[in-house]
């Protein structure tokens, strides 16, 4: 295994000391409970753990490779306290209980949904129940929080029933503003899906660069690619590299989003293709931060051959949902011929067999049905613009919430924040987590808000190290916002759960943002 891909797994593991030989039943720790992010539907805590060592199986659903593979996830995150013996065996989970962590597949339990398990830990063993894969590994991210970073690494005993309020759990990096490698950002998810986000949605292209090679289209990557904010020398990945992440973010049941934005933020593609420019002139490369300057050529049929294109090898490197499409900030793009370019690019994603996903603005723009609308305005966004998403919902539009003054993580937290941005005002930690998707839009009903989504945007977070203090801890307050229960959304008792992360972030190595709200541990 190359150094990369070790880097890689690392990030899945939580160093706690070695286990001591023999099994011997401890006390319960009920405040292991109390630490979970995202807070679950129900815990009960109560009697001996379950203690980890050298000994320890992990037996997962016989038949199922899929239950397999979670079981192997687990098991890469549990040696660093069991050491490299820990063996996953893909049988018997679901004979009686016994020694070992068992992670079985319940064709029975349908109330548990797509993502939803229950957790059981005594001092014979674990036992994750699901219906799906995806809740056994949504599981087995909450027993990693039942092992304790430092000291005995025993499994608290007591149960969680738990599902998500929402099924739209997301998280945007922008790799076009500053390029970021393919590991860089399996680091990302592996982060993420500890807490239980579900979707990776990636800004690959931008007015600064594009960042996906495109067959139809070479000159996109290779020159389109080759610059940032900042005149760096920017980089782009391959159709191999996209695959692979697109499979790593799979195997941790987290779909990836593709985000094509037109018919602006496209400099980087107007610089590649002089033909795409409606007077045929192509102009520089971009590295500045402007927005608002660019557009496709609307009145050119050969740009609607180059977003056809692009859309379809898109859509045939990623098995998920969703195409997204952009549409914010076109204003250099004339509204009618904005509605005309929209309604156009909204068939192309159709024609992939794919569901329309795009910047609210479109809900101005005659919306396909089915179409769903990211809302990344402010609360002190006009209520007309507003009462547009309203009126595409109730025509059939479905909401992703990333609102810029809550969701935005390369809003600053304060004055003295390096890096970021304060033109949706400052967010800090408790901002970014205090407000109810479900109510948060006048006229959207809460059925019809498929989630929320933290954006990480990247005018200036140049390192992986500016992405970690921008989105840690930060991050994790929108994954509770999109998995918890309403009932369970209370400033007093999350900062606290979230003072009891930070010994884990730091385990996990991630530089987050010691919040002064928050009283770390």
């Amino acid at each position: 295994m190359g150094l990369l891909a070790l880097v890689a797994c690392a990030a899945l593991l939580v160093p706690v000391p070695a286990a001591g030989a023999g099994h011997r039943a401890r006390a319960a720790d009920p405040t292991a409970y109390e630490r979970i992010v995202p807070a679950p539907a129900h815990t009960a805590p109560g009697g001996p753990g379950y203690p980890l060592d050298a000994r320890t199986v992990i037996r997962t659903t016989a038949g199922s490779a899929a239950a397999r593979g979670v079981g192997e996830l687990l098991a890469q995150a549990l040696r660093p306290a069991t050491g490299p013996a820990l063996r996953v065996s893909g049988t018997d989970a679901g004979g009686p209980a016994a020694d070992g962590i068992r992670l079985r597949l319940d064709a029975h339990a349908t109330s548990y949904g797509e993502e939803g398990y229950r957790l059981r830990a005594d001092r014979t063993g674990v036992v994750i129940t699901a219906l799906r894969p995806a809740g056994l590994f949504r599981g087995a991210q909450t027993l990693r929080q039942l092992v304790p970073v430092t000291g005995p690494p025993v499994v608290a005993g007591g149960t969680v029933s738990d599902a998500p309020r929402f099924p739209y759990r997301g998280a945007m990096i922008d790799i076009a503003r500053h390029f970021f490698t393919v590991d860089q950002v399996k680091r990302y998810v592996d982060r993420l899906a500890l807490y239980k986000v579900n979707v990776l949605h990636l800004h690959l292209t931008d007015d600064q660069g594009w960042r996906l090679a495109v067959d139809s289209w070479p000159r996109l990557a290779e020159h389109g690619g080759g610059t940032e904010v900042g005149g760096g020398p920017g980089g782009y990945w391959t159709k191999a590299q996209y695959r692979d992440l697109v499979r790593y973010a799979g195997e941790r049941y987290v779909e990836v989003v593709p985000e094509i934005d037109m018919p602006g933020h496209v400099n980087a593609a107007l610089a590649s293709y002089a033909e795409l420019n409606c007077d045929g002139v192509a102009p520089d490369r971009y590295t500045g931060t402007k927005v608002g300057f660019s557009s496709l050529c609307v009145a050119k049929e050969r740009t609607y051959e180059f977003v056809a294109d692009v859309l379809r090898e898109v859509a045939d490197l990623t098995p998920g949902r969703y195409l997204h499409i952009g549409g914010d900030e076109a204003y250099a793009t004339p509204h009618a011929d904005y509605a005309t370019f929209m309604g156009r690019a909204q068939q192309a994603v159709v024609a992939q067999g794919e569901t329309v996903l795009a910047w609210h603005q479109l809900a101005g723009a005659g919306p396909v049905s089915g179409t769903v609308l990211q809302y990344w305005g402010l609360d002190r966004t006009p209520a007309a613009e507003k009462a547009k998403v309203a009126e595409a919902v109730r025509a059939g539009a479905k909401v992703v919430l990333s609102p810029a003054d809550r969701a935005y993580l390369d809003m600053k937290y304060d004055a003295a924040t390096r890096p970021g941005l304060s033109w949706a005002g400052y967010v800090p930690v408790r901002r970014a987590y205090e407000w109810d998707p479900g109510a948060y839009l006048a006229g959207v009903d809460g059925a019809a808000v498929l989630g929320v989504e933290a954006a990480l945007w990247t005018e200036t977070v140049a390192t992986a190290a500016d992405a970690d203090l921008m989105a840690f801890p930060r991050a994790l307050g929108i994954a509770e916002l999109g998995w918890s229960p309403a009932s369970a959304l209370s400033w007093d008792a999350y900062r606290l759960r979230l003072a009891a992360q930070g010994p884990r972030l730091t385990a996990l190595g991630v530089g987050y943002y010691r919040a002064p709200e928050v009283p770390w541990a």
